[in-house]
């Protein structure tokens, strides 16, 4: 534990985040539909042909659905946070959460997506955790879409490359702001927006086999979302006076991997491309930079008339993000590559990599939060950020994860350090306070939790809670307002 003299701001929330899809389970009770992730199956690592496994072909969900392929499908299970729900929170609350990073399964609510009516079953149990952290004075910071696409709507429409959709997801915002508006203050619209390019199935339903053209089918279901986004936006103001919505990108901060202007261009590059999608959100507009990407790879954005009036009127109260590594971009095809899922890059010899392969960078968090703020003005919220590794049980049952206690105390520490420079911070929601079920890989063993669960790979374990030395190290951060590290 580092003892330093410097406070965070007051009233900072302090927290942890997770979704839906892995950790609830009961995927099938109580009227739940299917989401996109249930149709997810594990694939054991030497089995992989890549390092994720997210996306899927017709073909594939046909099996799936007439039972022909047999898989184990983990983000069914999670880990029974749906019957859990009380022990976790109370877990959290030892730790003194200020917030709790959720998301709501859209399909738990309306099983199909397009539903009239919303199912009560699933609203009645979002209200029962809700009343469960506010018993705590914990506040919930809610995402509306965490790669939990209902399944009947890439039936009916392909997912968000449907026009229609963004009808089914404003019906399902108002609902729940109407429902939670004296629960709910913090709301999030998509996870990870820019997932949707990066896998089309888990961040928007789309099953790429099913279009003529993916990459446009990729950016036209994006801007149906930046719609979507910004109509649930102006419905957020409106049920619920002084909430606060935003939005929340996977951000990868690019550096060029030598002072060769070809680097340095290419690196430029990608920092847009990640940008785009807040410029969007915070600025109300796409951006001129866009126009000559779209050009250049015959993309042509079919929007309606007010879309865009609609996007410059609406726009978010902060912007959120994910920060686990950093990339390093060549315009050279040699040198050696970073090894990560999704994301890859020039391997940084000036970093550390974690068990799959992430490059460790803390002062690159500085670096995008001076970033990020100097471009939006706008508060940000770190609501991801935490190391996947390898645990491992002693014989008395203690979990020493030293490793992860200084990955997050390097980042909090550069935080601070951005707040210093000026950075308007909101809060810090670490991802995975409790071992859940991998988005990327669908295992156990990548784990991320200051709480252990009892659940192997295979489906194996008690689901038993313990803690990991990191719970209490977490603890005193949060109780001393990030002066003991």
């Amino acid at each position: 534990m580092t003892i330093t003299n410097k406070e965070f701001p007051k009233g900072f929330l302090w927290g942890g985040a997770t979704a839906a899809n892995q950790l609830e389970g009961a995927f099938d009770q109580d009227g739940k539909g299917l989401s996109s992730a249930d149709l997810v199956a594990y694939i054991p690592k030497d089995q992989r042909k890549k390092d994720n496994a997210i996306e899927i072909t017709s073909d594939e969900i046909e099996k799936i659905l007439s039972g022909e392929k047999v898989a184990r499908y983990p983000k069914r299970e999670g880990i029974d946070f749906y019957h859990r729900y009380k022990e976790d929170i109370a877990l959290f609350a030892e730790m003194g959460f200020k917030v709790f990073r959720l998301s709501l399964n859209w399909a738990r609510i309306f099983p199909n997506g397009d539903d009239q009516e919303p199912n009560e079953a699933g609203l009645k149990f979002y209200d029962d955790v809700f009343d469960e952290l506010h018993k705590y004075g914990i506040e919930p910071l809610v995402t509306l879409s965490h790669y939990e696409t209902p399944y009947g709507l890439t039936e009916k429409y392909n997912g968000w490359l449907g026009r229609e959709v963004i009808g089914c997801f404003e019906r399902y915002a108002k609902t729940v702001f109407t429902r939670y508006k004296d629960k709910v203050k913090y709301w999030l619209t998509f996870n990870e927006i820019n997932m949707i390019t990066l896998s089309p199935f888990t961040g928007g339903g789309i099953v790429s086999d099913r279009t003529e053209h993916p990459l446009q089918a990729q950016y036209q279901g994006l801007h149906h979302q930046f719609v979507a986004s910004a109509l649930v936006t102006k419905a957020c103001h409106a049920i619920i006076p002084g909430a606060k919505i935003g939005c929340m990108l996977a951000r990868m901060e690019t550096y060029p991997n030598t002072p060769n202007p070809l680097d340095v261009r290419k690196a430029q590059l990608e920092n847009q491309m990640n940008l785009f999608f807040t410029d969007v959100h915070a600025r109300g507009e796409y951006p001129n930079y866009m126009n000559r990407f779209f050009k250049e790879n015959q993309i042509s954005i079919k929007k309606e008339d007010g879309d865009d009036e609609i996007l410059k009127e609406y726009t978010v109260d902060y912007v959120s993000f994910s920060y686990y590594m950093s990339l390093t971009a060549s315009a050279s095809p040699e040198g050696e590559r970073a090894q990560g899922n999704l994301f890859g890059g020039v391997k940084n010899p000036y970093l550390e990599s974690s068990d799959w392969g992430w490059q460790i960078d803390p002062i690159g968090l500085r670096i995008m939060l001076n970033d990020m703020y100097d471009r939006y003005q706008k508060p940000l919220f770190l609501v991801e950020n935490g190391l996947g590794a390898y645990d491992r049980v002693e014989e008395d049952g203690s979990i020493h994860d030293d490793y992860r206690i200084d990955y997050l105390r390097k980042h909090i520490e550069q935080m601070r350090e951005a707040i210093e420079d000026g950075v308007d911070l909101m809060g810090y929601t670490s991802w995975g306070p409790i071992d859940l079920v991998s988005m990327s890989t669908s295992e156990m063993t990548k784990r991320y939790g200051f709480i252990y669960v009892d659940l192997d790979d295979d489906g194996n374990g008690t689901l038993k809670r313990s803690k990991k030395d990191s719970f209490d190290w977490y603890k005193k951060v949060i109780e001393s307002n990030g002066v003991e590290l």
